[in-house]
């Protein structure tokens, strides 16, 4: 008999917690293992071999650069000069923007706005902090009081859409990369020479080198658009699906950027991300399985309008990724080393 395909199911991905990574900040300065939830078995132990030399050192250095959440509105004119008297008047309306940001939230706080001009189009992305949230129905709420607001200012302005794509959430963008959207995350370490060869296998020089012609080479002849990277999204995803966050955001998430270069004859090694967008608040976090992992994280607790809950999660995320990436560029350093791990470690009954 066929099941009701309304009724509600679990799906069950395997995870494990791998670890600890050991995370230095000027605010701060922890270890922690970390849940992954992965189809992937070979994420585990790639990533645990990461995690094992950030605590053969002094740690691993995390720092959030910039965070925001963004949502563009989209409206139109009957020409470009009446969108641009407008754009000269908001600047002078500051206050009046943030008063209504704040009948939708406590805790959205405009930062800023960026336009476009398009013929007659103006579309208007719209920057905001979110507190522990991640921050997406909290900004979509805000976009779309300011647009009824512009709209009654403005009477020659006519809606469009409350979002028009410049955002630009859960596509690959070169706004997003710039600009970043969530958090603006940079882990970075440098690995001592004996190190490297005796846990990587893998001296600095090769890593530097496969670098260079492997993720910014290799990505420049794919047409990759502000991403320089191994597999940023492997990792990314398997902490998103375990923490309760929303799996897509991956998508602008897996845009980033390895930077390795050597310091002497050590390793300097370092992953920029600037789409992290995880919260500790809102849909999702509230699952038994999310919450629990949260707070075996430290992220829970504490006054969310700080902000500082998602800000570690995200400085976590970031050091997830920096393990799992150092630890496949070595692989693939070593011929054959990938696909032997990988047979060894999928095919295990």
């Amino acid at each position: 008999m066929q099941k009701n395909k309304t009724q509600h199911h679990a799906t069950i991905i395997p995870t494990r917690w791998i670890g600890p990574i050991k995370i230095v900040n000027e605010k701060f300065n922890f270890a922690t293992t970390v849940p992954l939830a992965t189809l992937e078995k070979p994420l585990w132990p790639a990533a645990s071999r990461g995690a094992r030399l950030t605590r053969m050192g002094e740690g691993l250095s995390v720092v959030v650069i910039r965070e925001n959440m963004t949502r563009s509105i989209l409206v139109e004119a009957d020409d470009a000069i009446y969108l641009m008297e407008i754009m000269r008047e908001l600047s002078c309306r500051r206050n009046e923007l943030d008063e209504v940001v704040a009948t939708t939230s406590s805790y959205a706080k405009l930062q800023d706005w960026y336009p476009q001009i398009v013929g007659n189009l103006l579309y208007l992305r719209f920057s905001f902090t979110v507190a522990d949230a991640a921050g997406h129905n909290m900004v979509t709420k805000a976009a779309d009081a300011l647009l009824d607001w512009l709209l009654k200012c403005y009477e020659k302005l006519r809606y469009v859409s409350v979002s028009g794509n410049f955002c630009v959430d859960k596509k690959v963008s070169a706004v997003n990369g710039i600009l970043g959207r969530g958090k603006y995350v940079v882990a970075a370490m440098v690995i001592p020479k004996d190190r490297c060869i005796k846990l990587l296998r893998a001296t600095p020089v090769a890593i530097v080198d496969l670098h260079v012609k492997k993720n910014l080479l290799g990505s420049i002849i794919a047409g990759g658009v502000f991403t320089a990277n191994a597999h940023f999204a492997n990792m990314l995803l398997a902490f998103y699906l375990a923490t309760g966050q929303d799996a897509a955001n991956i998508v602008e998430g897996s845009q980033g950027l390895v930077h390795a270069a050597l310091r002497g004859e050590d390793l300097y090694f370092s992953v920029t991300l600037p789409n992290v967008i995880v919260g500790t608040v809102g849909s999702g976090k509230g699952l038994s399985f999310a919450r629990d992992n949260l707070e075996l994280l430290g992220c829970l607790g504490g006054e969310c309008q700080l902000g500082n809950n998602a800000r570690k999660l995200a400085m976590i995320a970031g050091a997830c990724v920096w393990c799992g990436e150092i630890s496949l560029l070595a692989a693939q350093t070593n011929r054959g080393e990938l696909v032997r791990s990988h047979v060894a470690i999928e095919r295990k009954k």
